[in-house]
C-alpha cells in the first residue's frame, strides 16, 4: 500500500482549532504540563500568535490528520544586523507518524517561507538535550553557530551579589583535579613500592 501525501498548510486566524490539539499533545509528550498548554489556549495566546505578522505556524496533515506542525517567525539575526532570518522555534512530529517525511515537508515549508522574505539564514532552536534532533538538523545542513544559555533575573541577580561568596565554580573544579592528582600519585606510589 502507497504512503499519503503529506499536505502541509498554513495555520490562518481563526483555524486555530485543527493545531490546538496537536501543539497540547507535543507539550505533554515534551514532559511539560498539558493543562498549561491548555490554559493558553483559552486564554488566547495560541489565537494571538497566529494573527502576528511575524509567526507563521505550519501543520502537516496525512489524510486531513494533524501529524506535526512547525512554528516560526522572522527578524533579524541580531540587534546589530539588519538581515532576517527565518527562525524555526518549534517542529514536532507525532511518534507514530514520524519516519514518513513529515519534518522534511515541514521544513522544505520553512524554505519557501525564507525565500519568500529574502531571509538570508534559517535558525533552528533546537533543545541541546535532543540527540535526535540535532543530529536530524545536522543531517540537514543546520551548523551549531551559538550555545544560547538562559537563566532567570533573580537568579542572575543572586549570583552577581553572592559571588565573591564562598568556592566559584573555577575553584571546585581546581580543587577536584588537585584531588585526583594526588589520588593518581598516591596509586603510582603505592604500586611501586609493592613491586
Amino acid at each position: 500500500m502507497a504512503r499519503s501525501a503529506v499536505q502541509v498548510a498554513r495555520v490562518s486566524p481563526g483555524d486555530e482549532e485543527r493545531f490546538a490539539a496537536l501543539w497540547v499533545e507535543s507539550r505533554a509528550a515534551q514532559g511539560l504540563s498539558a493543562d498549561h498548554a491548555e490554559r493558553a489556549i483559552r486564554e488566547g495566546r495560541l489565537r494571538v500568535s497566529c494573527q502576528r505578522e511575524d509567526v507563521r505556524i505550519y501543520l502537516a496533515t496525512i489524510d486531513e490528520e494533524p501529524v506535526g506542525f512547525t512554528v516560526v517567525m522572522h527578524g533579524p539575526v541580531s540587534a546589530l544586523n539588519d538581515d532576517i532570518a527565518v527562525w524555526i522555534d518549534l517542529l514536532w512530529v507525532k511518534p507514530g507518524r514520524r519516519q514518513r517525511g513529515v519534518a522534511k515537508a515541514l521544513l522544505a515549508m520553512v524554505a519557501s517561507y525564507a525565500e519568500h522574505l529574502g531571509a538570508s539564514d534559517i535558525v533552528s532552536c533546537v533543545p541541546a538535550t535532543s540527540r535526535d534532533a540535532n543530529r536530524f538538523f545536522a543531517r540537514l545542513g543546520f551548523a551549531s553557530v551559538v550555545t544560547e544559555r538562559t537563566t532567570t533575573a533573580a537568579a542572575l541577580r543572586r549570583r552577581l551579589a553572592g559571588s565573591h561568596q564562598g568556592p566559584s565554580v573555577s575553584e571546585a573544579v581546581r580543587r577536584r583535579r588537585s584531588l585526583r592528582a594526588r589520588s593518581r600519585t598516591r596509586v603510582a606510589m603505592a604500586s611501586s613500592s609493592a613491586e
